[in-house]
């Protein structure tokens, strides 16, 4: 017969201190947790963060003490018409406690108070450890590699809320992303987790895509294989055989991972997060990097700022892992309009566009187009885009003289008579290289003595060193108006070629011959 529970006067704040000490003290006092489960659900906020730092005494207490039933559990109903001893009953009733009480911690993670989310976190985090130091379940055989599954995903699942922002809360998650088994666990409970959500929910909040692109994004694997030995959960010995110890597992969990999330529509959004680190935080530590292409061609169709950071993550398939896509630099040329002298992502277009164009081995009519559109571009862009693109299109005659026929053409065009085609979408068919860079010529004679003088640069023989583009790349106009002020020009600036007569201008002036000063 299970003991009898005092109500709490009303209005009296629990003794939470004292039914923790009794609970652990007898187990006559048992139905005691009713109690301390009851104040998790206050409004009252000091209420709640004490229950949440007593619950997470008891509970852990219990599963040091081995008070916890251990196996498949059985429902309350079962144990209670069965014939088990009064320890296995209190057992399987106090690991159900222990089960609504995790249930209740996962809903305080979504909590309107932060440092309730936090601290129901790291209770949760520490059940983890010591449940998986003291599995509530039986090893099949002996070394058995056992982790609390069950627990982590109910944290995991917190974490990737489709009502909540959680943004900040697994930020303080990071922390446990070190140890190398929370590490691969997470990247497995993540998979699953998305692939329940968007089960349940085809068209999942886009409050769950961040909250999963913040969670993906923060999983980090080693640059090099090394032993994987820094485990949360601590055991006696850790065996080869379990799969958890072994990077290359780890890299296929990771791949699992980022696959199950790539593989639904994402917002436009995430679309430019993701691949913002595809290429030097996803592509990297893939067990085969190869398998992003269908994500990366799907995203060059796209257009503007989605195009330019999917051929960056193709390009390193290219380079790297010898993927053949012959469209690459049709895509890239198909990215060159007027607007990406106006864009927000300018600087990295042209930071990648130049790691693009930097192969000595690239065919000069390739080359010529590329320079033939940029300078084609250039005769309607502004001054602080002309200052870095003019050393762009210089570098590349630099590294190809074969198109340098395009600046020292014996004989030169009309502009009327110009072969090249700038509405030609592929650049093997522009013609560019039968033309020539009169747009240069032209920009010699821009009202802005920098613009000219960088367009005078093909009047002479190029230099062999490059000139770097890097300090140019974010250059702005507001920084080009400061420079120019800061310039010392001469004492006395003619600013007439005939000196005036008096106050009404020129003698000859026809101001001066229709008025005069009585």
């Amino acid at each position: 017969m299970e003991p009898e529970r005092e109500p709490a006067a009303a209005g009296a704040r629990p003794d939470l201190g004292g039914l923790l000490r009794a609970v652990l003290a007898s187990r006559g006092q048992a139905n005691s947790v009713f109690d301390i489960l009851a104040v998790l659900q206050s409004e009252d906020l000091e209420e709640i963060q004490e229950a949440v730092h007593t619950c997470g005494r008891l509970f852990g207490a219990l599963l040091e003490r081995r008070e916890l039933f251990v196996g498949q559990l059985p429902s309350e109903d079962t144990v209670r018409a069965g014939s088990q001893g009064a320890v296995c009953k209190y057992k399987v009733w106090m690991r159900h406690r222990y089960h609504s009480c995790c249930n209740r911690l996962q809903e305080l993670l979504a909590h309107r108070a932060f440092q309730v989310k936090e601290q129901a976190l790291r209770v949760l985090m520490t059940f983890v450890q010591l449940e998986g130091a003291q599995p509530l379940e039986k090893a099949q055989w002996e070394g058995h590699y056992l982790f609390p599954h069950s627990l982590f995903r109910v944290v995991v699942g917190g974490l990737l809320s489709s009502e909540e922002d959680q943004s900040l809360l697994i930020s303080q998650f990071c922390q446990y992303l070190e140890h190398d088994d929370i590490r691969y666990h997470t990247m497995q409970a993540a998979a699953a987790t998305t692939a329940k959500v968007t089960t349940q929910q085809p068209e999942a909040s886009l409050t769950f895509w961040n909250n999963a692109f913040t969670l993906l994004s923060a999983v980090s694997l080693p640059s090099q294989d090394g032993e994987v030995t820094n485990f949360y959960v601590k055991h006696t010995e850790l065996s080869n055989k379990w799969k958890v110890t072994h990077l290359k597992e780890h890299r296929k969990a990771f791949q699992a991972m980022w696959l199950c999330f790539l593989k639904h529509k994402l917002p436009l959004s995430l679309y430019k997060k993701v691949l913002v680190v595809m290429h030097d935080s996803i592509l990297p530590h893939l067990a085969q990097p190869t398998l992003m292409i269908d994500f990366l061609t799907s995203a060059c169709d796209v257009g503007g700022a989605i195009s330019l950071l999917a051929l960056n993550g193709l390009f390193i398939l290219i380079h790297k892992h010898n993927l053949e896509y012959p469209d690459f630099y049709r895509k890239l040329y198909g990215l060159l309009d007027p607007s990406i002298f106006h864009v927000k992502y300018r600087a990295r277009f042209f930071h990648l566009a130049d790691l693009f164009l930097s192969s000595s081995h690239l065919p000069a009519y390739l080359v010529a187009a590329f320079a033939k559109r940029l300078a084609h571009l250039a005769l309607t862009a502004p001054p602080e885009a002309l200052l870095m693109v003019l050393p762009f299109i210089c570098n590349l005659l630099r590294r190809h003289p074969a198109c340098r026929v395009l600046v020292h053409r014996p004989q030169g065009l009309e502009l009327d008579a110009d072969p090249y085609d700038p509405m030609e979408e592929d650049p093997a068919k522009s013609q560019a290289l039968e033309s020539c860079l009169w747009e240069l010529q032209t920009l010699q004679q821009h009202y802005h003595p920098e613009v000219s003088k960088a367009a005078s640069v093909i009047n002479q023989v190029l230099s062999v060193p490059e000139v770097s583009i890097a300090p140019l790349l974010e250059l702005t106009a507001y920084e080009i108006f400061e420079r120019d002020l800061k310039k010392k020009g001469p004492e006395s600036v003619p600013l007439e070629f005939i000196p005036a007569q008096g106050l009404l201008g020129r003698q000859d002036d026809l101001c001066a011959q229709l008025f005069t000063l009585s």
